[in-house]
């Protein structure tokens, strides 16, 4: 069963760029609400943790020191089948095969630097959201 919860963030190249309202707007009028909202950066040890899944592969310190090198915007976002239509309204990995309106195609700039992380399954969206948040900072 499709929990309602997902989690994304908003990577340092979308924060950069200035497009951190144009996302929120996005996510706000594609029916998500926010229960859960930060402005930080993360450490090289905190993203490295995060991305542990891939540890093993050859970008992933690459990804490390991506993720460290700025500012990030971390939410939790509610709605009916959340991680199925977030997944639906970021678009795929590679903004060049990202459908036109989704938020990697407008505003990735390419495959390691793609605007936004979005959970890809309901245990990750668990997982992810209590890696960056306390229970006491998610609001329903």
């Amino acid at each position: 069963m499709a929990t309602n919860r997902t989690f994304t963030m908003i990577k340092p190249d979308a924060v950069k760029a200035g497009n951190i309202g144009n996302i929120l707007k996005m996510i706000n009028e594609a029916g998500f609400k926010i229960v859960a909202l930060k402005y930080t950066q993360l450490s090289k040890e905190k993203a490295g943790g995060f991305y542990a899944v891939h540890k093993e592969r050859p970008f992933y310190g690459e990804l490390v020191d991506f993720m460290s090198s700025g500012p990030i915007v971390a939410a939790v976002l509610e709605k009916d089948n959340a991680v199925a239509d977030f997944r639906k309204l970021i678009g795929a990995t590679n903004p060049a095969e990202a459908e036109p309106g989704t938020i990697r195609a407008l505003y990735a700039t390419n495959v390691g630097e793609n605007a936004v992380h979005g959970s890809d399954s309901d245990e990750n969206a668990d997982i992810e959201s209590n890696y960056h948040f306390s229970q006491t900072e998610i609001y329903a």
